[in-house]
């Protein structure tokens, strides 16, 4: 028998509440409020009630839970990563709306449709690295994908990727019935063309890419004829003074950008409705993966979420042999946030210069850069730009130009 249920009885049999109370180890107080509960209840009195608030002000609306199921649904059958995180992206960037990552992740929990997963290596364990510069550094490798025309391609294609190592931005990827050191050098010469050299490439010890530096060559496995020679991409970044680096063998990790890359590259194929039945076709869909992958997707490993193409481009290029200093001006890249009041700071001629930006735009993650007194402000995340300038030295505050007050 319950507490409540002797306590009710005994006060009934007679007995006074402050001699229950002493009795049951009890407050005179519950005694009277579990009375009136009996009197209104009944029997129901006897059970514990939940101690859970009636209302719920700040709790999240039915259509923000609604529009989060959606969004994992789609994301999770258009091949993307569908992620707490992921989610809060795009709930902030498309929707106007501002949902913390673990809301959304207990969201998921409570409807079921997040798959647990064992313990992962802890991140404190990763070695980072990357890129100071877009173009410092390309990421190369090649993957196979099956095709459903099997007759005709019993083993299916391969795929090429170069990938730049500081914006994860997608430079080249391209399907052929089989990857050459010719394919290699050729693909290298085209991405070049449209974006540049870059200062160095990575790539693993495959045979068709070049030997490890003061190393044997990779394409000793291709026969006695060609052993100890350089391959056709190691001649091409030799003619243009490309820095070669290849990671150790057994370690793919350092190459981990363009391994992750291709993975998510192959969930997103294998995600499509319509599987390739020739290389034309799987080209087409490797051509939208590109563009969806460089300009909609958020990508986790960069700053705000942004996607590769806004950090491939929100900062100056490098080349071969590294900027160029044929003139003598002081660059620099600063992060910063803008202000309250609008405005954001830098030093100039050892004093700090405000440079107004809009209240509009107060809060915003920002990239400045900055050669000698030329600035350009452009929006961290979304790569927008939002002021450029030339400082005046003989003020402090540098005014946007706009009337003062705010705009309808």
């Amino acid at each position: 028998m319950s507490k409540r249920r002797l306590v009710i009885t005994a006060v009934l049999a007679g007995s006074s509440q402050s001699e229950v109370a002493r009795r049951y180890g009890v407050s005179q107080g519950w005694i009277s409020r579990l009375l009136t509960r009996y009197r209104i209840e009944g029997e129901a009195a006897f059970e514990v009630r939940s101690r859970r608030p009636t209302t719920s002000p700040h709790a999240t609306t039915a259509e923000h839970v609604e529009l989060i199921l959606t969004l994992r649904k789609q994301l999770v059958e258009s091949g993307h990563d569908a992620g707490a995180e992921t989610i809060a992206w795009h709930l902030q960037h498309h929707h106007g709306s501002t949902v913390s990552r673990a809301t959304i992740h207990r969201i998921l929990a409570r409807h079921g449709t997040i798959t647990p997963e064992p313990r992962k290596r802890p991140r404190s364990s990763y070695i980072r690295f990357q890129a100071e510069q877009p173009n410092e550094t390309w990421q190369s490798d090649f993957t196979h994908y099956p095709l459903t025309h099997t007759r005709a391609f019993p083993t299916g294609v391969e795929i090429i990727t170069w990938l730049d190592d500081h914006s994860r931005y997608a430079l080249h990827i391209t399907a052929h019935p089989r990857i050459t050191a010719a394919i290699v050098a050729a693909t290298f010469t085209a991405t070049a063309a449209q974006h540049g050299y870059p200062a160095s490439t990575l790539t693993d010890n495959g045979m068709v890419s070049p030997p490890q530096a003061g190393g044997a060559p990779s394409v000793r496995l291709a026969g006695a004829a060609n052993r100890g020679g350089r391959s056709m991409l190691e001649h091409e970044l030799r003619r243009h003074h490309v820095v070669q680096k290849n990671s150790r063998p057994g370690h793919p990790t350092t190459c981990g950008k363009v391994e992750r890359f291709q993975q998510t590259m192959k969930n997103w194929l294998r995600a499509q409705p319509d599987q390739p039945a020739t290389i034309d076709q799987l080209q087409a869909l490797l051509d939208r993966f590109r563009h969806e992958y460089n300009t909609t997707r958020p990508h986790r490993s960069l700053p705000h979420r942004a996607t590769p193409a806004t950090a491939y481009t929100g900062r100056p290029k490098t080349g071969p042999g590294g900027v160029d200093r044929t003139t003598d001006t002081h660059d620099r890249v600063r992060e910063d946030v803008i202000g309250a009041t609008g405005t954001v700071t830098l030093r100039v001629a050892g004093q700090l210069r405000h440079i107004g930006i809009g209240r509009t735009h107060a809060r915003t993650h920002v990239i400045l850069l900055v050669q000698d007194l030329r600035v350009r402000v452009v929006n961290a995340a979304t790569g927008e730009l939002l002021r450029e300038l030339t400082i005046d030295p003989t003020r402090d505050y540098q005014p946007t130009g706009r009337p003062p007050g705010s705009r309808k």
